[in-house]
Protein backbone atom coordinates (compact mmCIF):
# COMPACT_ATOMS: atom_id res chain seq x y z
CA UNK A 1 0.00 0.00 0.00
CA UNK A 2 1.54 3.29 -1.11
CA UNK A 3 0.06 5.42 1.68
CA UNK A 4 -1.93 4.99 4.86
CA UNK A 5 -5.64 5.35 4.05
CA UNK A 6 -7.91 7.76 5.89
CA UNK A 7 -11.23 6.07 6.76
CA UNK A 8 -13.97 6.28 9.37
CA UNK A 9 -14.49 3.31 11.71
CA UNK A 10 -17.09 2.59 14.36
CA UNK A 11 -17.53 -0.40 16.64
CA UNK A 12 -20.60 -1.58 18.49
CA UNK A 13 -22.16 -1.38 21.88
CA UNK A 14 -22.57 -3.28 25.15
CA UNK A 15 -23.80 -6.83 24.49
CA UNK A 16 -25.05 -9.28 27.11
CA UNK A 17 -24.69 -12.65 25.42
CA UNK A 18 -25.79 -16.03 26.72
CA UNK A 19 -28.65 -18.45 27.32
CA UNK A 20 -31.19 -17.13 29.81
CA UNK A 21 -29.98 -13.55 29.84
CA UNK A 22 -33.39 -12.19 28.87
CA UNK A 23 -34.09 -12.32 32.61
CA UNK A 24 -31.75 -9.31 32.91
CA UNK A 25 -34.11 -7.10 30.87
CA UNK A 26 -35.53 -5.18 33.89
CA UNK A 27 -32.01 -4.47 35.14
CA UNK A 28 -30.94 -3.26 31.70
CA UNK A 29 -34.02 -1.04 31.38
CA UNK A 30 -33.33 0.58 34.75
CA UNK A 31 -29.65 1.04 33.94
CA UNK A 32 -30.73 2.89 30.78
CA UNK A 33 -32.80 5.30 32.94
CA UNK A 34 -36.08 4.13 31.42
CA UNK A 35 -39.18 3.88 33.58
CA UNK A 36 -41.83 3.36 30.91
CA UNK A 37 -40.41 1.75 27.74
CA UNK A 38 -42.39 0.91 24.62
CA UNK A 39 -41.65 -2.65 23.47
CA UNK A 40 -41.77 -2.71 19.67
CA UNK A 41 -42.15 -6.08 17.96
CA UNK A 42 -44.07 -7.80 15.15
CA UNK A 43 -47.60 -9.25 15.41
CA UNK A 44 -46.40 -12.88 15.37
CA UNK A 45 -44.03 -12.41 18.29
CA UNK A 46 -46.48 -10.22 20.19
CA UNK A 47 -48.75 -13.26 20.50
CA UNK A 48 -45.98 -15.48 21.93
CA UNK A 49 -45.15 -16.03 25.60
CA UNK A 50 -41.68 -14.49 25.25
CA UNK A 51 -43.20 -11.02 24.81
CA UNK A 52 -45.80 -11.34 27.58
CA UNK A 53 -43.09 -12.80 29.84
CA UNK A 54 -40.86 -9.80 29.12
CA UNK A 55 -43.66 -7.34 29.91
CA UNK A 56 -44.54 -9.24 33.10
CA UNK A 57 -40.89 -9.18 34.24
CA UNK A 58 -40.74 -5.42 33.73
CA UNK A 59 -43.95 -4.79 35.65
CA UNK A 60 -42.83 -7.11 38.46
CA UNK A 61 -39.77 -4.89 38.80
CA UNK A 62 -41.90 -1.76 39.22
CA UNK A 63 -41.60 -0.56 35.63
CA UNK A 64 -44.36 0.51 33.27
CA UNK A 65 -44.36 -0.94 29.75
CA UNK A 66 -46.56 -1.33 26.70
CA UNK A 67 -46.37 -3.23 23.41
CA UNK A 68 -46.57 -1.86 19.87
CA UNK A 69 -46.72 -4.52 17.15
CA UNK A 70 -48.23 -2.91 14.05
CA UNK A 71 -45.11 -3.79 12.06
CA UNK A 72 -44.97 -5.49 8.65
CA UNK A 73 -42.28 -8.09 7.80
CA UNK A 74 -40.73 -5.35 5.65
CA UNK A 75 -41.56 -2.25 7.78
CA UNK A 76 -43.23 0.64 5.98
CA UNK A 77 -43.30 4.33 6.87
CA UNK A 78 -46.88 4.18 8.19
CA UNK A 79 -45.72 1.58 10.76
CA UNK A 80 -43.13 4.06 12.04
CA UNK A 81 -45.67 6.92 12.13
CA UNK A 82 -48.13 4.78 14.09
CA UNK A 83 -45.37 3.71 16.47
CA UNK A 84 -44.33 7.30 17.16
CA UNK A 85 -47.97 8.14 17.87
CA UNK A 86 -48.18 5.25 20.35
CA UNK A 87 -44.86 6.29 21.91
CA UNK A 88 -46.07 9.83 22.54
CA UNK A 89 -49.56 8.80 23.64
CA UNK A 90 -48.09 6.46 26.27
CA UNK A 91 -45.54 9.03 27.51
CA UNK A 92 -42.79 6.48 26.94
CA UNK A 93 -39.16 7.27 27.68
CA UNK A 94 -37.34 4.65 25.62
CA UNK A 95 -37.79 1.70 23.27
CA UNK A 96 -37.15 -2.01 23.60
CA UNK A 97 -36.69 -3.21 20.01
CA UNK A 98 -37.66 -6.89 20.25
CA UNK A 99 -37.65 -9.39 17.40
CA UNK A 100 -36.13 -10.09 14.03
CA UNK A 101 -35.02 -7.47 11.55
CA UNK A 102 -38.49 -5.93 11.24
CA UNK A 103 -39.03 -5.47 14.98
CA UNK A 104 -35.48 -4.24 15.55
CA UNK A 105 -35.51 -1.77 12.65
CA UNK A 106 -39.00 -0.49 13.44
CA UNK A 107 -38.15 -0.07 17.12
CA UNK A 108 -34.96 1.83 16.35
CA UNK A 109 -36.73 4.07 13.82
CA UNK A 110 -39.60 4.82 16.24
CA UNK A 111 -37.08 5.80 18.92
CA UNK A 112 -35.24 7.94 16.37
CA UNK A 113 -38.32 9.69 15.03
CA UNK A 114 -39.99 10.19 18.42
CA UNK A 115 -38.42 13.64 18.79
CA UNK A 116 -37.90 14.76 15.19
CA UNK A 117 -39.92 17.35 13.28
CA UNK A 118 -38.65 16.65 9.76
CA UNK A 119 -39.91 13.77 7.56
CA UNK A 120 -38.13 10.45 7.97
CA UNK A 121 -36.83 10.59 4.37
CA UNK A 122 -34.71 13.65 5.29
CA UNK A 123 -32.43 11.30 7.25
CA UNK A 124 -31.65 8.78 4.54
CA UNK A 125 -28.10 7.40 4.67
CA UNK A 126 -26.72 9.86 2.14
CA UNK A 127 -23.69 12.01 2.88
CA UNK A 128 -24.16 13.95 6.11
CA UNK A 129 -27.97 13.93 6.06
CA UNK A 130 -27.92 12.39 9.55
CA UNK A 131 -26.71 15.74 10.91
CA UNK A 132 -30.17 17.16 10.15
CA UNK A 133 -31.59 15.22 13.11
CA UNK A 134 -32.03 16.64 16.58
CA UNK A 135 -29.91 14.26 18.69
CA UNK A 136 -31.81 15.25 21.84
CA UNK A 137 -34.98 13.93 20.20
CA UNK A 138 -33.68 10.36 19.88
CA UNK A 139 -34.96 8.02 22.61
CA UNK A 140 -32.64 5.39 24.12
CA UNK A 141 -32.92 1.90 22.63
CA UNK A 142 -32.43 -1.58 24.09
CA UNK A 143 -32.30 -4.33 21.47
CA UNK A 144 -33.38 -7.93 21.98
CA UNK A 145 -32.89 -10.00 18.79
CA UNK A 146 -34.99 -13.14 18.39
CA UNK A 147 -33.47 -14.19 15.07
CA UNK A 148 -29.87 -14.63 13.97
CA UNK A 149 -29.65 -12.74 10.72
CA UNK A 150 -29.78 -8.98 10.29
CA UNK A 151 -27.48 -7.96 13.13
CA UNK A 152 -29.58 -4.80 13.41
CA UNK A 153 -29.07 -4.99 17.17
CA UNK A 154 -25.52 -3.65 16.73
CA UNK A 155 -26.28 -1.27 13.85
CA UNK A 156 -26.79 2.46 13.60
CA UNK A 157 -29.44 2.37 10.90
CA UNK A 158 -32.89 1.03 10.08
CA UNK A 159 -34.46 -0.06 6.79
CA UNK A 160 -37.97 1.13 5.95
CA UNK A 161 -40.02 0.91 2.76
CA UNK A 162 -41.46 4.11 1.31
CA UNK A 163 -45.04 3.07 0.57
CA UNK A 164 -45.47 5.77 -2.07
CA UNK A 165 -42.51 4.67 -4.19
CA UNK A 166 -42.10 1.01 -3.10
CA UNK A 167 -38.41 1.63 -2.41
CA UNK A 168 -36.43 0.51 0.63
CA UNK A 169 -34.55 3.33 2.33
CA UNK A 170 -31.75 3.14 4.90
CA UNK A 171 -32.16 5.72 7.68
CA UNK A 172 -28.95 6.41 9.63
CA UNK A 173 -27.88 8.14 12.81
CA UNK A 174 -25.07 7.24 15.23
CA UNK A 175 -27.49 7.52 18.18
CA UNK A 176 -29.70 4.83 16.66
CA UNK A 177 -27.15 2.34 18.02
CA UNK A 178 -28.82 0.51 20.93
CA UNK A 179 -27.30 1.34 24.31
CA UNK A 180 -27.47 -2.32 25.37
CA UNK A 181 -28.17 -5.57 23.54
CA UNK A 182 -29.41 -8.83 25.07
CA UNK A 183 -28.45 -11.77 22.84
CA UNK A 184 -30.15 -14.83 24.32
CA UNK A 185 -29.95 -17.86 21.98
CA UNK A 186 -32.95 -19.38 23.80
CA UNK A 187 -35.17 -16.73 22.19
CA UNK A 188 -34.30 -18.03 18.71
CA UNK A 189 -35.07 -21.68 19.51
CA UNK A 190 -38.72 -21.43 18.46
CA UNK A 191 -38.03 -20.00 15.01
CA UNK A 192 -39.53 -21.98 12.12
CA UNK A 193 -36.91 -23.86 10.09
CA UNK A 194 -37.23 -21.69 6.98
CA UNK A 195 -36.99 -18.45 8.98
CA UNK A 196 -33.90 -19.87 10.70
CA UNK A 197 -32.42 -20.63 7.28
CA UNK A 198 -33.39 -17.29 5.73
CA UNK A 199 -31.96 -15.27 8.60
CA UNK A 200 -28.81 -17.38 8.71
CA UNK A 201 -28.28 -16.84 4.99
CA UNK A 202 -28.75 -13.10 5.59
CA UNK A 203 -25.86 -13.19 8.07
CA UNK A 204 -23.77 -15.10 5.53
CA UNK A 205 -24.58 -12.52 2.84
CA UNK A 206 -23.50 -9.69 5.16
CA UNK A 207 -20.19 -11.37 5.91
CA UNK A 208 -19.46 -12.42 2.31
CA UNK A 209 -20.25 -8.98 0.90
CA UNK A 210 -18.30 -7.20 3.64
CA UNK A 211 -15.31 -9.44 2.97
CA UNK A 212 -15.59 -8.77 -0.78
CA UNK A 213 -16.04 -4.98 -0.54
CA UNK A 214 -12.96 -3.03 -1.63
CA UNK A 215 -12.88 -0.48 1.22
CA UNK A 216 -9.81 -0.69 3.48
CA UNK A 217 -11.06 -1.90 6.87
CA UNK A 218 -8.94 -4.85 8.08
CA UNK A 219 -10.77 -5.15 11.42
CA UNK A 220 -14.13 -5.61 9.71
CA UNK A 221 -12.56 -7.93 7.15
CA UNK A 222 -11.28 -10.19 9.92
CA UNK A 223 -14.68 -10.21 11.62
CA UNK A 224 -16.33 -11.11 8.30
CA UNK A 225 -14.02 -14.10 7.88
CA UNK A 226 -14.96 -15.61 11.23
CA UNK A 227 -18.63 -14.81 10.65
CA UNK A 228 -18.57 -16.79 7.39
CA UNK A 229 -17.00 -19.76 9.19
CA UNK A 230 -19.56 -19.67 11.99
CA UNK A 231 -22.53 -19.65 9.58
CA UNK A 232 -21.16 -22.44 7.39
CA UNK A 233 -20.48 -24.64 10.43
CA UNK A 234 -23.61 -23.93 12.44
CA UNK A 235 -26.52 -23.18 10.10
CA UNK A 236 -26.80 -26.83 8.94
CA UNK A 237 -26.77 -27.96 12.60
CA UNK A 238 -29.60 -25.61 13.54
CA UNK A 239 -31.62 -26.48 10.43
CA UNK A 240 -31.39 -30.15 11.47
CA UNK A 241 -32.02 -29.54 15.18
CA UNK A 242 -33.69 -26.28 16.15
CA UNK A 243 -33.02 -26.90 19.83
CA UNK A 244 -29.22 -26.87 19.43
CA UNK A 245 -28.57 -23.78 21.57
CA UNK A 246 -24.81 -23.88 21.15
CA UNK A 247 -25.14 -23.67 17.37
CA UNK A 248 -27.87 -21.03 17.71
CA UNK A 249 -25.52 -19.00 19.89
CA UNK A 250 -22.80 -19.15 17.25
CA UNK A 251 -25.32 -17.96 14.64
CA UNK A 252 -26.35 -15.03 16.87
CA UNK A 253 -22.67 -14.10 17.09
CA UNK A 254 -22.32 -14.37 13.31
CA UNK A 255 -25.35 -12.13 12.78
CA UNK A 256 -23.90 -9.40 14.99
CA UNK A 257 -20.50 -9.86 13.35
CA UNK A 258 -22.02 -9.43 9.90
CA UNK A 259 -23.58 -6.11 10.89
CA UNK A 260 -20.27 -4.91 12.34
CA UNK A 261 -18.38 -6.09 9.27
CA UNK A 262 -20.64 -4.45 6.70
CA UNK A 263 -19.47 -1.00 7.71
CA UNK A 264 -16.85 -1.99 5.15
CA UNK A 265 -19.55 -2.24 2.52
CA UNK A 266 -22.24 -4.47 1.05
CA UNK A 267 -22.90 -5.04 -2.64
CA UNK A 268 -25.09 -6.37 -5.40
CA UNK A 269 -26.62 -9.19 -3.33
CA UNK A 270 -28.29 -6.53 -1.20
CA UNK A 271 -28.83 -3.91 -3.89
CA UNK A 272 -30.84 -6.44 -5.93
CA UNK A 273 -32.53 -8.00 -2.92
CA UNK A 274 -33.82 -4.65 -1.63
CA UNK A 275 -35.99 -3.79 -4.68
CA UNK A 276 -37.22 -7.38 -5.01
CA UNK A 277 -38.24 -7.33 -1.34
CA UNK A 278 -39.91 -3.94 -1.68
CA UNK A 279 -41.85 -4.91 -4.83
CA UNK A 280 -42.70 -8.54 -4.00
CA UNK A 281 -42.55 -8.54 -0.17
CA UNK A 282 -40.14 -11.50 -0.16
CA UNK A 283 -38.15 -12.56 2.89
CA UNK A 284 -34.98 -10.45 2.83
CA UNK A 285 -32.55 -13.17 3.92
CA UNK A 286 -33.98 -15.77 1.57
CA UNK A 287 -33.84 -13.27 -1.31
CA UNK A 288 -30.18 -12.66 -0.51
CA UNK A 289 -29.64 -16.43 -0.51
CA UNK A 290 -31.10 -16.77 -4.00
CA UNK A 291 -28.98 -13.97 -5.47
CA UNK A 292 -25.79 -15.00 -3.65
CA UNK A 293 -24.04 -17.35 -6.16
CA UNK A 294 -24.99 -15.23 -9.18
CA UNK A 295 -23.46 -12.12 -7.60
CA UNK A 296 -20.34 -14.05 -6.56
CA UNK A 297 -19.89 -15.14 -10.19
CA UNK A 298 -20.42 -11.58 -11.44
CA UNK A 299 -17.77 -10.36 -8.98
CA UNK A 300 -15.35 -13.22 -9.64
CA UNK A 301 -12.72 -11.16 -11.51
CA UNK A 302 -12.38 -8.81 -8.52
CA UNK A 303 -12.65 -11.31 -5.66
CA UNK A 304 -11.00 -14.49 -6.96
CA UNK A 305 -7.66 -13.79 -5.27
CA UNK A 306 -9.30 -12.83 -1.97
CA UNK A 307 -11.38 -15.99 -2.07
CA UNK A 308 -8.19 -18.05 -2.28
CA UNK A 309 -7.42 -16.71 1.22
CA UNK A 310 -11.01 -17.28 2.33
CA UNK A 311 -10.90 -20.90 1.15
CA UNK A 312 -7.65 -21.43 3.03
CA UNK A 313 -9.14 -20.01 6.22
CA UNK A 314 -12.23 -22.20 5.88
CA UNK A 315 -10.21 -25.33 5.06
CA UNK A 316 -11.86 -25.63 1.65
CA UNK A 317 -9.87 -26.84 -1.35
CA UNK A 318 -10.27 -25.29 -4.77
CA UNK A 319 -9.99 -21.60 -3.94
CA UNK A 320 -12.80 -19.42 -5.31
CA UNK A 321 -14.55 -22.35 -6.99
CA UNK A 322 -14.41 -24.31 -3.75
CA UNK A 323 -16.12 -21.47 -1.87
CA UNK A 324 -18.77 -21.11 -4.58
CA UNK A 325 -19.43 -24.86 -4.53
CA UNK A 326 -19.73 -24.74 -0.72
CA UNK A 327 -22.34 -21.98 -1.00
CA UNK A 328 -24.27 -23.90 -3.66
CA UNK A 329 -24.21 -27.10 -1.59
CA UNK A 330 -25.36 -25.22 1.52
CA UNK A 331 -28.28 -23.68 -0.39
CA UNK A 332 -29.31 -27.05 -1.82
CA UNK A 333 -29.03 -28.83 1.53
CA UNK A 334 -31.16 -26.15 3.21
CA UNK A 335 -33.88 -26.08 0.51
CA UNK A 336 -33.07 -22.54 -0.59
CA UNK A 337 -34.60 -21.93 -4.03
CA UNK A 338 -32.00 -21.93 -6.79
CA UNK A 339 -33.91 -19.35 -8.84
CA UNK A 340 -36.17 -16.36 -8.29
CA UNK A 341 -39.15 -18.47 -9.38
CA UNK A 342 -38.93 -20.10 -5.95
CA UNK A 343 -39.80 -16.68 -4.48
CA UNK A 344 -42.63 -16.16 -6.98
CA UNK A 345 -40.61 -13.46 -8.73
CA UNK A 346 -40.81 -13.22 -12.51
CA UNK A 347 -39.34 -11.09 -15.29
CA UNK A 348 -42.16 -8.54 -15.48
CA UNK A 349 -40.35 -5.91 -13.35
CA UNK A 350 -36.76 -6.71 -14.34
CA UNK A 351 -36.05 -3.25 -15.80
CA UNK A 352 -37.42 -1.47 -12.74
CA UNK A 353 -35.51 -3.77 -10.39
CA UNK A 354 -32.25 -3.09 -12.25
CA UNK A 355 -32.84 0.66 -12.15
CA UNK A 356 -33.58 0.52 -8.42
CA UNK A 357 -30.59 -1.73 -7.74
CA UNK A 358 -27.96 0.59 -9.17
CA UNK A 359 -29.11 3.53 -7.03
CA UNK A 360 -29.50 1.46 -3.85
CA UNK A 361 -26.99 2.67 -1.20
CA UNK A 362 -25.45 -0.81 -0.99
CA UNK A 363 -24.50 -0.89 -4.68
CA UNK A 364 -21.46 1.32 -4.12
CA UNK A 365 -19.69 -1.38 -2.11
CA UNK A 366 -19.79 -3.97 -4.86
CA UNK A 367 -16.24 -4.89 -5.95
CA UNK A 368 -17.27 -4.69 -9.62
CA UNK A 369 -19.09 -1.50 -10.60
CA UNK A 370 -22.81 -2.29 -10.81
CA UNK A 371 -24.28 -0.83 -14.00
CA UNK A 372 -27.84 -1.36 -15.18
CA UNK A 373 -26.54 -3.90 -17.70
CA UNK A 374 -24.74 -5.74 -14.90
CA UNK A 375 -27.81 -5.72 -12.67
CA UNK A 376 -29.91 -7.11 -15.52
CA UNK A 377 -27.30 -9.80 -16.19
CA UNK A 378 -27.36 -10.96 -12.56
CA UNK A 379 -31.16 -10.80 -12.38
CA UNK A 380 -31.61 -12.79 -15.59
CA UNK A 381 -29.20 -15.49 -14.39
CA UNK A 382 -30.99 -15.69 -11.05
CA UNK A 383 -34.21 -16.08 -13.02
CA UNK A 384 -32.89 -18.83 -15.29
CA UNK A 385 -30.56 -20.53 -12.78
CA UNK A 386 -27.55 -20.06 -15.05
CA UNK A 387 -24.17 -19.71 -13.34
Amino acid sequence: MSSTPSVNWSYPTSVRFGVGRIKELPEVVKASAMKNPLLVTDPGLAALPMVSDAIDSLKASGLEAAVFSDVKPNPVDSNITAGVTAYKAGNHDGVIAFGGGSGLDAGKLIAFMSGQTRPIWDFEDIGDWWTRADPEGIAPIIAVPTTAGTGSEVGRAGVVTNEATHTKKVIFHPKMLPVTVICDPQLTAGMPRMITIGTGMDALAHCLEAYSAPMYHPMSEGIALEGIRLVLQNLPKVAADGSDLEARGHLMSAAAMGAVAFQKGLGAIHSLSHPVGALYDTHHGMTNAVFMPYVLQFNRPAIEQKFERLAGFLGISGGYQGVLDTVLTLRADLDVPHTLAGLNVGAEKRELIAEMAIVDPTAGGNPVELTKAGALEIFDKALSGTL
